[in-house]
């Protein structure tokens, strides 16, 4: 197996561990997002970037739906997980080794964009503002962008920033991860060039109930769709 690499920057070991790789490896593909593919396959060489794909459990679907899908990431034993995957089913997906930003592609390159579980990662608002801005460089006019990231309600209210940060917290798992409000997402996307469609709140996941104190339990998600103006 080959894989195409650009230089990589630094990654969190949890993310190359052989039980977060088996959990990806077993994770079934999101079906609001094939759907949302599936409306945006306006033509047969339409071409899709899974941004931070992991095993490929995106990934593979969609290239069976019939996209030419590329998929990134920066733990190396992802990628191997997701081409024993694409080899398993017989399908093409061009893996290559890059971190969310810079994305080593040249300028409107993509017709759909997949940033699933992957900006939330983001350590700094320098960072995830640089990922959603090289997504949008590389997405043509008109491509779709399906976004699912964590929510602002998964920490208390009274959680506290990082230093120097507005929407980076390390208190939820000991690792800076972002956490936005639906609003603050929108108006981020907005700034980089991506409108929300349909016009609107995003879909929230794993709510809890008003007045719970959030606990270690799974984060609450925010799922959505956009266009590149």
């Amino acid at each position: 197996m080959t894989l195409k690499k650009t230089p990589a920057t630094r990654v969190s070991r949890r993310w190359e561990d052989a039980r977060t790789v088996a959990g990806f490896v077993s994770s079934p593909p999101n079906e609001v997002l094939l759907e949302f593919a599936r409306e945006r396959l306006v033509h047969s060489n339409a071409s899709c970037l899974d941004i931070g794909c992991g095993a490929g459990r995106n990934a593979v679907p969609m290239a069976q739906l019939g996209y030419r899908v590329t998929g990134t990431d920066l733990a190396a034993p992802m990628l191997v997980a997701a081409a024993a995957r694409r080899a398993q089913e017989a399908v093409s997906v061009s893996l290559v080794h890059a971190p969310m930003a810079p994305l080593p592609f040249p300028n409107a390159t993509f017709d759909l964009i997949v940033a699933h579980g992957i900006w939330n990662l983001a350590s700094s608002a320098r960072m995830f503002r640089a990922a959603v801005a090289e997504a949008a460089r590389v997405a043509r006019p008109g491509a779709g962008l399906f976004l699912f990231t964590f929510s602002r309600h998964t920490l208390p209210e009274d959680a506290v920033p990082d230093p120097g940060e507005s929407f980076v917290f390390s208190s939820w798992n000991g690792e800076p991860q972002y956490f936005l409000t639906d609003l603050e997402i929108i108006d981020e996307l907005a700034t980089a060039g991506f409108r929300r469609t349909p016009a609107g709140p995003l879909t929230e996941y794993n709510v809890r109930s008003p007045g719970a104190i959030p606990t270690a339990g799974p984060p609450v998600i925010y799922e959505g769709t956009f266009v590149r103006v």
